[in-house]
């Protein structure tokens, strides 16, 4: 069985219009009929261009998530070192180059660069329930029906407990926007009343209540369906907001959070993490403030808490926080104070605009626009490094589109292609957990809200939780921006997972590969470099196979609110049984065929890293 070194060259070919537009025929055109062999009489084989830049230096602070549940610590990221392959490009060991070749009227290169250097958790995949009640509404429409939220989720639904254990585990977090206007009912004399609408109070809701019995009834149903959990406590008790500008003044107030974490430990339930407040960091706080130096504080307190009350518990819960949008200086600050404190850095994202913004569609097709969010990513990873902290970023909260998201896009068809480009970035960045808004509850649910019946992220998060393994493989694509690739180590499997996604609407793209020996030049600032290098020749054996998982709209409707596994409509049973997602058994000799505007995840036993086998 081929295995893959340091030395290895893997070559994967395929066609490219040197013209796209956006019209969709009925028939897409196959811009290649045949793959053309690699060789050393093949020149534009080995000549691919390189549009990269070095990996930055990671961290030798190792993982925390002492809760993490397989009870194994994360590969510490690999140190890069240089390579004399190219002068000017750190390249860290374990490189493999993929020169990808496409078609149409004039021959144009492109490079797949994958190198394994870094880990996400088992559960990295998340997805939130909130706590916004029925008339909740966004735009005239209200989307949180009745017993879509923590308060009146159907606990009992079939559809429901099928969907979580499904996952083995789902890591849920509990919170949003008014877990910072909630209170825990430990003491039954007080009064206990649900959020009314009031947009003259804060958040445009009066205070709630969290009774004790739905605490026990939430934790009996994560215990039954396996889940892990973190809870987001109220951030704002003990404050004065000011009416004026939002910002607040005073410390948090942890007495009801303490009720409610004592009586939590009391009954013997398992929480991974608890995270203090909802967006509420800063300029970029929604209806309240907090200074970097005050929240940090506030986390202080709240992990000398969690210390006292689980003194005599093996694992203690994760310390998380903010929970709020990225700003690159209150963030830093707030990283550098809580070195000693914070387990999880977590940050939202709703970077496609606003749910009844009409421009959605064609931000989440557009490449450029899907790469501004590396930005924010690339930010906070450094702002970690830079602390010293032993902390990870968590993305606790994303839905794309705020306000409770669109209908027939954000939870159609066409939301995975930026859902599963946003895994796929996040955990190229060292995010170690992606909370998706929501299971649940408005236009962006995983599961929609009337039958708890799967949308189609659904499935791309449950393919991506089988699949993509812990040790991401960086993977960089320069020379068709439609066509986005993400490569991990394959998950309780040999061999590696390659993501392809074609967010093209006329192109099928062919991938094939091989591997050979050869030299390469190398184009780098405008210059071409020549370097010889041996590549140790590894045939891939003709009778091997590999199994692929091609993701379509019926009809090519990407609004569409079903999902196509190799051709078949994905649904559940008339018992909400999630479906077996069943791949394609394909010679590795074949090549890979990505339709216009699909998605295909690729496992390939046969190539071997050893990374992967670390």
């Amino acid at each position: 069985m081929p295995r893959l070194t340091s030395d290895d060259l893997i070559a994967v070919e395929l066609p490219h219009p040197s013209n796209t537009s956006r019209r969709r025929p009925t028939q897409p055109p196959i811009r290649q009929t045949s793959v053309p062999t690699t060789s050393k009489s093949s020149p534009t084989a080995f000549i691919p261009t390189i549009l990269t830049s070095p990996l930055p230096k990671p961290s030798s602070n190792p993982s925390p998530d002492a809760n993490n549940n397989n009870n194994s610590t994360p590969l510490p990221l690999r140190p890069p070192h240089t390579s004399s392959l190219l002068p000017g490009f750190g390249l860290p060991s374990f490189l493999r180059f993929v020169s990808l070749w496409w078609f149409m009227f004039v021959a144009v290169e492109w490079l797949l660069v994958v190198v394994g250097y870094r880990g996400q958790y088992e559960d990295f995949i998340c997805a939130t329930l909130d706590w916004w009640p029925p008339d909740k509404c966004d735009y005239g429409t209200c989307t949180w029906s009745m017993g879509t939220t923590l308060l009146n989720l159907d606990l009992n639904n079939s559809n429901l407990l099928n969907a979580v254990k499904a996952f083995s585990p789902l890591k849920i977090r509990m919170g949003g926007t008014l877990q910072d206007r909630l209170i825990y009912q430990t003491n039954e004399q007080q009064p206990c009343h649900t959020f009314v609408k009031d947009d003259s109070q804060l958040l445009g809701f009066s205070q709630g209540c969290l009774p004790m019995s739905r605490w026990d009834d939430l934790n009996l149903f994560f215990k039954q369906t396996g889940a892990v959990v973190t809870f987001g406590l109220n951030a704002l008790t003990g404050r004065t907001v000011n009416s004026e500008d939002g910002w607040t003044t005073g410390a948090w107030d942890p007495s009801n959070a303490e009720s409610l974490l004592r009586y939590t430990v009391s009954k013997g339930y398992s929480i991974h993490g608890w995270e203090l407040g909802n967006e509420l960091s800063g300029d970029n706080g929604i209806g309240a403030k907090v200074t970097a130096q005050q929240y940090a504080s506030d986390v202080k307190t709240l992990h000398n808490l969690i210390e006292s009350i689980y003194v005599n518990s093996q694992v203690k819960p994760l310390v998380i926080g903010p929970g709020g949008f990225y700003d690159n200086t209150w963030f830093p600050e707030f990283i550098g104070k809580t070195t000693k404190s914070l387990q999880a850095v977590s940050h939202h994202i709703y970077n496609l605009g606003a749910g009844v913004d009409t421009g959605l569609e064609g931000r989440i097709l557009d490449p450029s626009y899907l790469d501004k969010e590396a930005t924010t990513f690339s930010n906070l990873q450094q702002a970690i490094r830079s602390s010293g902290t032993s902390a990870v970023a968590w993305v606790s909260e994303a839905g794309g589109a705020y306000n409770s998201g669109h209908n027939h896009v954000t939870n159609a068809f066409v939301m995975s292609f930026w859902y599963l480009d946003q895994l796929g970035m996040a955990a190229t960045f060292d995010t170690k957990t992606y909370c998706r808004q929501s299971l649940v509850g408005g236009n962006y649910g995983l599961l929609k809200s009337s039958s708890f019946v799967p949308n189609p992220d659904y499935y791309s998060a449950l393919l991506w939780h089988r699949l993509m393994g812990r040790q991401v493989l960086s993977t960089s694509v320069s020379g068709m921006k439609m066509l986005r690739a993400y490569t991990h180590c394959s998950k309780q499997s040999q061999g590696i997972t390659v993501l392809l996604i074609n967010l093209d609407d006329e192109t099928n793209i062919q991938v094939s590969v091989s591997t050979e020996r050869g030299s390469i030049l190398a184009e780098t600032r405008g210059s071409q470099v020549a370097r010889r290098s041996k590549f140790e020749k590894m045939p891939i054996m003709r009778d091997n196979t590999r199994e692929e998982y091609h993701l379509t709209a019926p009809n090519r409707n990407i609004n569409s609110q079903k999902m196509l596994l190799n051709g078949k409509v994905l649904k559940v049973d008339s018992n909400g049984n999630i479906p077996i997602l069943e791949p394609a058994i394909v010679k590795s000799s074949d090549p890979v065929n990505v339709a216009p505007l699909s998605i295909v995840f690729v496992h390939i036993p046969s190539i071997v890293s050893q990374t992967c086998t670390l």
